[in-house]
């Protein structure tokens, strides 16, 4: 079912059924008071009565008799009744009660409150009075017939208005509906309109208060995020083709220049060494690529890892590597919070990759002394920084260095493939850690991980 139906079905069901509430207690409001209002009218009536015929005529036949209908009944169906100590009827007057006895009324007549009846259409009530010390029991019965049609006014008003109401109701709730959706019926025209082809569009952000505008405002930002996927790809793409179409067409030269002109062995050995070069560089490229599209993977076993046995690990590799290499490695102070230093959850291996291909970054790209330090951001973060004394980066290298297969102008003399950077971050990221670089031209960079701690 569209939000539109629902918000409007929700609205009308919500509405009708406060007014249905309402009208409903309107009815029985009005049914209670016109109930009271004619017995009280019958109580009255029955004191009246008796005070008259009981007191005043003191139930002398002759003077009972010379009472006209008139001068008693003036309610619809009206029946009086007056009975002594045995039920026994004194005085009666109007439509009788059967076919019910009276003795069935009369029994519920016991205490000085006057007792109510219910008698097919009409109504009634039972008076107890005392005369000379004697009990009588007054009957009044009557019919509403005025209060009855007051009533069914009532009904037909409320049964019409409700109706009416009703329509009222879901026209309103329709154009509020269509009021309240039409922001959003909007953006999905906006959004209708944005293709792979044009992502540099956004969705208008209105006031950017409702929940409405935070909704565009949420879609922009993951628009502006698949644009720079996008970026990135086609940046990707771009320099994985140029990286691998170099050495697959120097080892398609290099094969057709033997193939042609070799015709020693001497020759042979020399084209086939550069081939397998060639092929070398393939193979290093293909697992660099392989390690990136690992380090997305979140699947990786995460256990408590001491970050300074990683460190140690990588520093032996990098060592074996760069042989001549100065590599320094210093401890800064441990916060009194810490009981188990350096200890970080996440994966041994990955790790020391990280350590390594920063600390193999360094070594590559600066002749000089490579410190490397180990300590605390705070009490909770553990921090690593690499720097370098080599030619550093300018700000506009910087924003592109962690794009896979990007290299800067002081990296193109280097071998490489401009991979370790966007490996070393991705493992970061999905170890919940943060990798920064800071670079002055001429003066080397710096490169700082900071990982949760554990502990």
């Amino acid at each position: 079912m569209l939000i539109r139906n629902k918000l409007l079905l929700r609205f009308t069901l919500l509405v009708v059924g406060i007014q249905l509430a309402l009208s409903a207690f309107i009815y029985y409001f009005s049914a209670f008071s016109r109930e009271q209002r004619y017995y009280h009218r019958l109580e009255a009536k029955a004191v009246l009565a008796a005070r008259l015929l009981i007191r005043r005529a003191n139930l002398d036949t002759a003077v009972l008799h010379s009472f006209r209908r008139a001068d008693l009944l003036t309610m619809h169906q009206e029946y009086i009744g007056i009975y002594n100590e045995g039920n026994q009827l004194l005085y009666g007057l109007g439509k009788p009660l059967r076919p019910v006895p009276d003795s069935v009324y009369l029994n519920q007549i016991r205490g000085p409150r006057p007792a109510h009846f219910q008698l097919g259409g009409r109504e009634g009530v039972g008076v107890l009075y005392q005369h000379q010390g004697r009990n009588y029991r007054v009957l009044l019965v009557g019919q509403d017939v005025f209060g009855a049609r007051e009533f069914a006014k009532l009904r037909l008003l409320l049964l019409v208005g409700n109706l009416g109401a009703l329509v009222l109701i879901i026209m309103a709730g329709w154009y509020f509906t269509d009021q309240a959706l039409r922001p959003i019926a909007r953006v999905v025209r906006q959004v209708k309109r944005i293709t792979a082809s044009n992502l540099s569009r956004r969705v208008a952000e209105g006031n950017r208060r409702d929940e409405i505008a935070q909704l565009a405002i949420t879609f922009n930002e993951m628009l502006s995020g698949l644009e720079q996927a996008f970026e990135s790809q086609k940046s990707f793409l771009s320099h994985a083709s140029h990286e691998l179409r170099t050495p697959l067409t120097n080892l398609l030269g290099t094969l057709e220049t033997s193939l042609a002109y070799d015709h020693d062995l001497a020759e042979a050995r020399q084209s086939t060494a550069s081939a397998m070069e060639e092929i070398r560089r393939l193979i290093a490229l293909t697992n660099g690529l392989l390690a990136l599209a690992k380090a997305d993977d979140t699947a990786f076993r995460c256990e408590p890892v001491r970050l300074d046995e990683c460190m140690t690990q990588a520093l032996t590799m990098c060592k074996t590597k760069y042989p001549t290499r100065t590599i320094r490695l210093a401890f800064d102070d441990l916060p009194d919070e810490v009981e188990d230093p350096f200890m970080v959850m996440g994966n041994a291996h990955l790790l020391t990759t990280v350590v390594f291909n920063l600390l193999d970054n360094a070594c590559k790209y600066s002749t000089g002394t490579v410190s490397s330090t180990l300590g605390y951001a705070n009490a909770t973060t553990v921090r690593l920084t690499i720097a370098d004394a080599g030619s550093g980066m300018s700000a506009a290298e910087l924003a592109h260095i962690f794009e896979p297969l990007y290299r800067g102008n002081n990296g193109r003399q280097v071998p490489g493939h401009g991979l370790g950077l966007p490996i070393t971050r991705k493992i970061v990221q999905r170890h919940g850690g943060q990798l920064t670089l800071a670079s002055v031209p001429g003066e080397g960079t710096t490169a700082t991980v900071q990982l949760p701690g554990v502990g």
